[in-house]
């Protein structure tokens, strides 16, 4: 699909277009099914998927149920809510609150979104938590305890290992791991997982923006038919 400026000339044109998993979060997931599927320690006893968004997510969550997630939360937006979507601040402060509920001890999620590109929401999340972080992974690893993470990532002129206890904070990047297709049994299965929808005001959040889109426009250049480069004044 060709990406389009709206009329207003205030962001891309989603009407009619399919929502998919952020290719970022699709790592993620395959993180935590793996790090589960290894039956050793920490021994991952369940993984929660979680989207805020329109209606349109519920289709994102049943696909991460169906590559191995085991329940999910979809916190409802309305497309026309005065709410907005929601800026990388609140998404970490949503994600705080569904942390302290859930009792999570680790959080896998995608380095950036796909929209924006903020890659902040991790940070933010961290910061709030007083958590420990590792940003980029490409390589996530338990010691024999189950009780310490080693994260590697990519950086100029070689590789980083860091190392901290439970809990932690770990965002992905593109050399993490190759994402499973979602098999047919298994999307089956995933119409029967539990998915809760739920508010922003369920968790006490406020969404709204707080950065005004001026103008956006693209331009296409003739190497891709999807290529593009979009100019955003805020």
């Amino acid at each position: 699909i060709k990406p389009r400026v709206n009329k207003t000339h205030t962001a891309i044109e989603t009407t009619g277009v399919k929502h998919s998993l952020n290719p970022f979060d699709e790592l993620s997931l395959e993180a935590a099914v793996r790090l589960r599927e290894l039956k050793s320690p920490p021994n991952v006893e369940d993984i929660l998927a979680l989207s805020a968004g329109p209606a349109k997510c519920v289709d994102v969550l049943r696909t991460a149920m169906a590559m191995g997630a085991d329940r999910s939360i979809h916190v409802e937006i309305p497309e026309s809510s005065a709410a907005g979507e929601l800026e990388p601040l609140g998404v970490a402060k949503l994600l705080k609150k569904v942390v302290e509920e859930e009792k999570s001890n680790l959080v896998i999620l995608g380095k950036q979104s796909i929209d924006d590109d903020s890659s902040q929401s991790g940070q933010i999340l961290a910061g709030l938590l007083n958590w420990p972080q590792a940003t980029q992974a490409s390589k996530i690893e338990f010691d024999e305890s189950g009780e310490r993470l080693s994260v590697t990532k990519e950086v100029d002129g070689g590789v980083e290992t860091v190392r901290a206890p439970l809990p932690m904070v770990v965002t992905t990047d593109l050399r993490l791991n190759e994402p499973r297709y979602a098999t047919l049994p298994n999307i089956m299965k995933a119409k029967k997982k539990p998915l809760v929808k739920k508010g922003l005001e369920d968790y006490g959040v406020e969404g709204g923006r707080r950065l005004k889109t001026i103008r956006v426009e693209g331009k296409f250049f003739a190497f891709g038919p999807h290529s593009g480069l979009y100019n955003i004044e805020c």
